[in-house]
């Protein structure tokens, strides 16, 4: 039997739909229908609100529930909170900042680091930010005492940049031009207006955008041929966390395959899977373990854990309020609210007339009253996401940063796509006014050496020992680098015109360094035969490979430690010239061609110039034989250490052998530090805990302690030095993990640092 309709008129099931007066109407088509209901279902909108401008900013401030956006402030405001106390340094800061002689490397010049005291307060303004962010207390003031202090720290030191902290920066700003401070917070419970108020949707796509390029762009720039053909992470396979994958598979199996191929599908797709419904628990899966994996494999300090609080951002946007709902009654009481939003002047809302007009009997909808700040809005996002599209691929631009990768490592999200192993850097410098030359240590008055990979900062690097030297007396210095690296598995080059004085070169951002070496890509087809030169070597061999430009020559001495030393030719032709001990004068020259091998004395020093048209390619063979004594003999003591302890009812395990020889001290201390080794793995998940919650303990506790220095310091005036030096003391109290290891095996009580 038919149901009957509003009016009473009963109707068969097969009977067409009517309008309510009787008359009957064409039902659309079903294709159409079909249509409109899937796409809205899958992407939240109709194709309908894209085809107007109008409708585009109605859509950007439709309403949208709080909860879900609020949930994020807080966990991010946390994780900053304790990022700031880590990975920006605030505990360490005097060690950081205090020496005058330190070389910066800030992106504008004019940028220098602050009195010490004034830095500190400059760190306790964006910790104060970062906990009003987090409680959602005073919220765009808190978001700008945040953002304003970590983009300037940000700019102070280009050699501190990654991918994630640039994150940060841009995840706050997008947090204090949204309404985040709507649910669970501070303001909430102060001001009723805003508490549990709807906010425009825009606040959801923007922070949604900006983590799915994290993934989409960060797996774009894993297209690269060495990550595709995985040479980017060689040894990461070795870690621990791919213990249950090399169970089964070999560790270059898991290296291509679970590394670098798995590393790059989840970065491709993760921001699709998280995007729709029905596959976003697999996001889920496969992003949490992702990202419970990097946390041990790298040292980033909170960036794995906050890219774990933005995976739930992509759900319904009022899941914590059905998460509550389904809480026990007692709980509810502390937890937020689960109550319908409340309408907001920040959007934009669709309503029936006749809700308004009852007298009115047309069915149509009325527009909503857009005003200025709803286009502006709409204007906003379609320029930041354009903004954050074009960055990332802007280095065609700012030439100037490029070297052997396109532009600074921190905004391009190329994470973890270049591995760098360094294998020799000689600074010389000259000075102008005398002739007198002499060296100086790499990386002397700076505790990074990223400056050797960039040559913006070694320009400045160079114009700072510049200074430096100048008030040693040396009138005009100049500065000669040779760096020698090798990226991603390929013969280890020079990365800089050594006959060029970069403190008179020339360097713009938007013009390519001319004394900046090319990375020799036609070479990259001999890692492959790399791999077949090594795999014939012995364990206690090492072999190095090179590859230098025409006309270029290497000097380089060999340590006497070094045994069986013999130089072979891969391709090209070179001059090798023999010059004694002194280095002072040519004792012989020799030329080498395509497979011809050389044995090279040990505790002199050669120079190997390359004479043919195109680029030599040659490797040094070698055996430390000092090393592979000293690993016999730490065998053998390690071999008596056991078996005395074995042997010996009631000893703790350590032998008694006294001696003054410092070789026996040597084995004594490797002995140690194994030992250690050993009983960190057999901890109990309680003692580890225990280690590593004393660790954060006493960074938190130099982090505040040093501030409230510095806060009397400015206040009340700076003590004198015997007074100081005992209050950072007591500031710097540290939790030492090897005596803690100590006691709890019961070893004796040894000094520690």
């Amino acid at each position: 039997m038919a149901a009957p309709d509003r009016k009473g008129v009963r109707r068969r099931k097969k009977d067409p739909p009517h309008d309510g007066s009787g008359d009957f109407v064409q039902p659309p088509p079903q294709e159409a229908v079909t249509k409109e209901t899937r796409f809205r279902r899958l992407f939240g909108f109709d194709l309908e609100e894209l085809q107007s401008w109008s409708g585009f900013v109605q859509l950007l401030n439709r309403p949208a529930d709080p909860a879900n956006l609020g949930v994020l402030r807080l966990l991010f405001g946390f994780l900053m909170v304790l990022d700031i106390m880590q990975e920006r340094g605030m505990s360490s800061l005097d060690m950081r900042f205090l020496n005058p002689d330190t070389c910066f490397f800030p992106l504008f010049n004019f940028l220098q680091p602050p009195y010490i005291d004034w830095l500190y307060i400059i760190y306790l303004v964006m910790l104060i930010g970062a906990i009003g962010i987090m409680l959602g207390f005073c919220f765009r003031l808190s978001c700008l005492c945040f953002l304003g202090p970590y983009w300037f720290i940000f700019f102070l030191d280009k050699t501190a940049w990654n991918n994630h902290s640039y994150l940060y920066g841009l995840t706050s700003f997008l947090l204090l031009l949204s309404d985040a401070n709507r649910y669970w917070s501070v303001d909430g419970l102060l001001n009723k207006k805003l508490r549990n108020s709807h906010v425009p949707l825009w606040n959801y796509t923007l922070l949604r955008f900006q983590i799915f390029i994290v993934y989409f762009l960060a797996g774009l720039k894993k297209l690269d041929e060495d990550w595709v053909t995985g040479h980017s992470m060689t040894r990461i396979s070795k870690h621990w966390v791919f213990s249950p994958f090399t169970m089964f598979f070999s560790e270059e199996f898991v290296s291509q395959w679970i590394v670098h191929m798995g590393g790059l599908i989840i970065d491709l797709s993760m921001g699709y899977l998280l995007f729709f419904d029905f596959t976003r628990p697999i996001a889920f899966f496969f992003g949490g373990s992702f990202h419970a994996m990097n946390s041990q494999l790298f040292h980033i300090g909170m960036f794995s854990y906050t890219m774990l609080a933005t995976l739930p951002l992509f759900s319904s946007q009022d899941w914590p309020k059905r998460l509550v709902h389904k809480c026990p009654d007692r709980m509810k009481i502390i937890l937020p609210l689960e109550t319908p939003a409340q309408d907001s002047r920040r959007c934009l809302y669709t309503k029936d007339v006749k809700e308004e007009e009852p007298q009115a009997k047309t069915g149509k909808q009325k527009k909503p009253q857009m005003r200025l700040i709803h286009h502006l809005s709409a204007v906003f996002v379609l320029l930041y996401m354009s903004e954050q599209l074009f960055l990332p691929y802007s280095h065609f631009i700012t030439q100037g940063y490029n070297s052997w990768t396109q532009g600074l490592y921190g905004y391009s999200w190329d994470m973890m796509v270049h591995t760098w192993s360094v294998q020799h850097i000689k600074v010389k410098y000259v000075d102008a006014a005398t002739g007198e030359y002499g060296f100086l240590r790499p990386g002397v008055f700076t505790e990074s050496n990223r400056w050797s990979s960039h040559p913006d900062m070694l320009k400045q690097y160079a114009s700072c020992l510049k200074q430096r030297l100048q008030e040693h007396n040396i009138a005009q210095p100049q500065f000669y680098f040779d760096i020698w690296k090798s990226m991603n598995n390929r013969f280890q080059q020079r990365m800089v015109d050594p006959r060029v004085d970069i403190v008179t070169a020339d360097w713009s951002p938007f013009k390519p360094s001319s004394w900046m070496m090319p990375l020799l890509v036609d070479l990259t087809p001999w890692r492959e035969k790399f791999k077949e030169i090594e795999e014939t070597m012995a364990n206690e061999t090492d072999v190095v490979f090179v590859a230098d430009f025409p006309g270029l020559e290497l000097e380089n001495y060999i340590n006497p430690d070094f045994d069986n030393v013999s130089l072979t030719v891969l391709y090209g032709e070179v001059r090798v010239e023999f010059r004694g001990k002194e280095n002072n004068e040519s004792l012989k020259n020799v030329t080498l061609k395509k497979d011809d091998k050389l044995e090279i004395p040990s505790g002199e020093f050669h120079n190997v110039l390359t004479t043919s048209e195109s680029p030599s390619c040659y490797f040094y063979i070698s055996t430390n034989q000092s090393e592979v004594e000293f690993n016999k003999n730490l065998t053998e003591y390690l071999e008596r250490q056991n078996t005395s302890a074995s042997s010996t009812d009631g000893n703790s395990g350590t032998v008694n052998e006294s001696s003054d020889d410092p070789l026996i001290q040597k084995y004594q201390k490797v002995a140690e530090r194994k030992k250690r080794r050993e009983r960190w793995k057999t901890l109990s998940p309680l003692d580890y805990f225990k280690v590593w919650g004393f660790k954060k303990y006493f960074t938190f506790r130099r982090s505040l302690l040093m501030s409230g220095l510095a806060v009397r310091n400015l206040v009340f005036g700076t003590p004198d030095m015997d007074q100081l030096a005992k209050d950072i003391d007591w500031a710097s109290g540290q939790f030492h993990p090897e005596k803690y290891l100590d006691e709890l095996a019961g070893v004796p009580m040894m000094d520690h640092p």
